[in-house]
């Protein structure tokens, strides 16, 4: 599958080797692609090329890949790929929690990574055309509506689903989904939490039969995809 060639990829990686072979692999499938060396070349590279998406390594010298993530994140919400040989569960938490919207683990196939910017940019793309989205969100009475109804949701649903329709495509782990029901968290649960995402996809299905919007990502939590 070819990309649109307006798609501008920064990839910022030290390693040399690994960024010649991530640029090649982006240029054969159709992206403008462009190398970083270091966090501070990076954030002066995607402040100047604004490109559409970064794949980000962890361990860079001068300002490491979460320094980067914090201060992109400041001025921008371009979606970040973080790239990390580190793969303890506490550490990709901390990698999404500081803004990257995924990560893929090295070593690693190009194809994965290639499979996993497209999937970034088409849910960028899809916050673009939030124009058309099929929910409201009425922050003064605590309801979100769906097609137009309003959703029975609990207030500790509410504010779990708030956070997750905020950012689109990203992925929000449970400590997080947790604080947002701030005075509530003491009585939740990460069982908990699973329980009440079950409930909030079987409330957006009793008004849209079959739609599947919030998804399962294995040993980290949940993002919400813009229906098509």
């Amino acid at each position: 599958m070819t990309a649109i060639a307006a798609h501008r990829v920064l990839v910022v990686e030290d390693d040399r080797k690994i960024s010649e072979l991530l640029l090649n692999y982006l240029r054969a499938s159709g992206y403008q692609a462009e190398a970083a060396y270091d966090g501070r070349d990076a954030l002066r590279q995607i402040e100047q090329l604004a490109p559409d998406a970064v794949i980000l390594d962890w361990m860079l010298p001068g300002l490491d890949g979460i320094g980067v993530c914090q201060a992109v994140r400041a001025f921008s919400d371009v979606p970040i790929l973080m790239l990390t040989a580190r793969i303890d569960e506490v550490d990709r938490l901390l990698g999404l929690d500081t803004g990257a919207d995924d990560y893929v683990c090295k070593p690693f196939a190009p194809r994965e990574v290639i499979a996993r910017v497209r999937a970034l940019l088409r849910r960028a793309e899809g916050r673009v055309k939030s124009s058309a989205r099929p929910w409201e969100i009425d922050e003064a009475s605590f309801r979100i509506s769906w097609l137009g109804l309003w959703l029975p949701l609990t207030r500790i649903e509410f504010m779990m689903f708030r956070l997750l329709l905020s950012r689109p495509g990203r992925v929000y782990s449970r400590d997080q989904l947790l604080a947002s029901a701030h005075g509530s968290q003491r009585d939740i649960s990460d069982r908990a939490i699973d329980t009440h995402v079950k409930n909030l996809r079987k409330k957006v299905q009793a008004v849209e039969a079959g739609r599947e919007c919030i998804t399962s990502v294995y040993g980290v939590g949940y993002r919400f995809d813009i229906p098509d």
